[in-house]
């Protein structure tokens, strides 16, 4: 989450490039880094077999290309506060639905709800309130339905999958659909568009934001369970706000500041000794 929240300055580099040949590069890339180290650890990758391709093509369409998409298309209509926020409301949705499709006896305790909202609340404050129209908050459903759909399709494959499978997989079926959005949105010659910025930038997410960050996450919620990571989501807004105050940026607000210590009241809660 650390990575994802510092991600939000690099992304910026890339307004201005194609942005699904940019995304199509960043996947294929963070692919083939997966697949190089998870011979060299040797971790073997599974073919996915039955109704797992729909798992993880649900994972691809859903928490990579349409998430994207309805960042691209939802920030002409919304200020990105608006869009973090949308982001930050995950960990009710994974506290309640989570303990569900984990096939546990437990169901969600109002105490890991509870954390949840906590943890909500406060990157709420982090992100503030933007401004926005009716499209703008159609597209933030979206990104909110598409976050939340990122970990909990891949809870039923990653007993078999495991974390570095899953994002193998995951990360080569976007390559390919956004491969094909950009070859027919901004043609097959866009790729030479690319800047040098726009390559560096499109590194980094491959390296930290996508390879390293998938297999940490989908680690994390293979060994905590998706209510109690759903809760580090939240870290993501307040690294955000640090690494632009890092970059030269001004200093958080005092609301921002509350909005971090909200956040760490949340996590506090929800990871205190005692709780399952």
């Amino acid at each position: 989450m650390v990575f994802v929240g510092g991600s939000v300055a690099v992304s910026k580099v890339l307004a201005g490039a194609p942005v699904f040949t940019a995304e199509a590069v960043r996947y294929g890339a963070a692919c083939l880094l997966l697949v190089a180290l998870a011979k060299l650890t040797g971790r073997k990758i599974t073919r996915p077999r039955g109704t797992e391709w729909l798992w993880l093509t649900g994972i691809a369409v859903t928490g990579l290309v349409l998430f994207n998409l309805a960042l691209v298309e939802g920030s002409g209509h919304a200020e990105p506060a608006v869009l973090g926020v949308a982001v930050a409301c995950v960990p009710a949705v994974l506290a309640i639905i989570g303990p569900l499709l984990e096939g546990s006896r437990s169901t969600a305790t109002a105490k890991a709800i509870t954390a949840a909202l906590v943890v909500t609340s406060g990157a709420a404050l982090v992100q503030g309130l933007g401004r926005t129209d009716a499209t703008g908050l159609a597209w933030a459903a979206v990104v909110f339905g598409c976050e939340a759909a990122f970990t909990l399709l891949a809870i039923p494959v990653l007993k078999r999958h495991g974390p570095w499978g899953v994002s193998v997989h995951a990360t080569w079926l976007a390559t390919a659909m956004f491969a094909v959005i950009g070859a027919t949105s901004e043609g097959p010659a866009a790729v030479t568009e690319l800047t040098r910025p726009d390559w560096l930038a499109a590194g980094y997410l491959a390296v930290a934001v996508t390879a390293a960050a998938f297999v940490l996450w989908y680690s994390s919620v293979s060994r905590l369970g998706a209510s109690r990571a759903g809760l580090l989501t939240g870290i993501a807004p307040v690294a955000a706000a640090g690494s632009g105050m890092l970059l030269g940026g001004p200093a958080p607000r005092p609301l921002v500041w509350a909005g971090m210590a909200v956040v760490a009241a949340g996590l506090t809660l929800g990871f205190r000794k005692g709780t399952r």
